[in-house]
């Protein structure tokens, strides 16, 4: 196994459990992402957003017994909790957090690992391979999760300890960053359309599945309009990290021209995801937190942005 790889603790997420004879068809409604698309061996990107398309939250949704476990920051977990049971009053879906049930760790470059405990991914991102309750997600580019039933987690952890190096939470999401992964917080709940993050992009909004919360802004955007704002990658000399929310700036505009998603310190200066005007990005001069703040760079992300293969699903 090679001495890059290593795997980290992902505590700051929880799960957000829906379960019950309707958890499909209530969840349906709710979500960006088609519920159609998962089950045993695939899961899934999304969002849920309002009426007016902006986001409240994203996650990572899997299949498990008789619902379905979201993966959520664990500051939108309390308000996405009440938001959800308000409109499932009427259905007979179930809903609750069950973060302390599960442990899950983020792996990078461990399939070796992942296989002696009989999870075996092909590495096309979002399947899923289970053995004896464990559920291992692959995400693409040598990364997965590992979640884990929280009774059996200690002996598991153990297990990767012996085997891998334990990282930070950092790492884990230098990887994100670097993936394209763009994701809502606290300080962005609102703030974004689900293509603003490219959450298209990466199999996270179903253009077939018909109607959802949010979806007729989404589609139409999608369709009629012209996006302005998108993801980016971009790279700035400092040590401090910009906290998600924080404002971007340009000569091409008086006002801000985008916000922080996501950021990591890398082996030099940080790493973050931005969404940022288009004509911002053509000028290239962008700043953090003022017009005269810190200088970015453009770095380029893995993927292609592609309307007519977005739609497709």
């Amino acid at each position: 196994m090679a001495d890059s790889a290593f795997f980290t603790l992902l505590d700051h997420e929880g799960i957000l459990a829906v379960r019950g004879a309707d958890a499909a068809k209530f969840l349906q409604g709710q979500l960006t992402c088609n519920l159609n698309y998962l089950d045993a061996e695939t899961s899934s990107l999304g969002a849920r957003c309002t009426p007016k398309g902006r986001m409240t939250s994203s996650f990572r949704i899997v299949a498990e017994g008789d619902g379905y476990l979201m993966a959520i920051a664990r500051e939108l977990m309390d308000s996405q909790l009440a938001d959800l049971k308000k409109y499932a009053v009427f259905s007979k879906a179930s809903l609750s957090e069950d973060s302390a049930l599960w442990v899950r760790a983020g792996l990078d470059g461990a399939d070796d690992l992942l296989g002696e405990l009989g999870l075996v991914l092909d590495g096309q991102a979002d399947r899923v391979a289970r053995s004896d309750g464990l559920i291992a997600i692959a995400l693409g580019q040598g990364r997965s999760e590992l979640w884990m039933p929280a009774e059996r987690s200690a002996k598991v952890v153990a297990r990767l300890a012996g085997s891998l190096r334990q990282s930070s939470l950092n790492d884990w999401l230098l990887g994100q960053v670097r993936a394209g992964i763009g994701q809502v917080f606290g300080a962005t709940r609102e703030l974004f359309i689900p293509q603003m993050i490219n959450l298209q992009a990466v199999g996270g909004v179903s253009f077939k599945k018909g109607c959802y919360t949010g979806q007729e802004i989404v589609a139409r955007m999608q369709y009629l309009g012209r996006l302005k704002r998108r993801l980016h990658r971009l790279a700035l000399d400092a040590e401090d990290l910009p906290e998600p929310g924080r404002e971007l700036f340009s000569p091409v505009h008086a006002t801000s021209v985008g916000e922080v998603v996501l950021a990591a310190r890398a082996a030099e200066g940080v790493e973050l995801l931005a969404v940022l005007q288009d004509d911002a990005v053509a000028d290239g001069r962008v700043r953090l937190g003022e017009a005269e703040g810190q200088p970015l760079r453009l770095l380029d992300l893995p993927y292609v942005l592609d309307s007519d293969r977005e739609i497709q699903r």
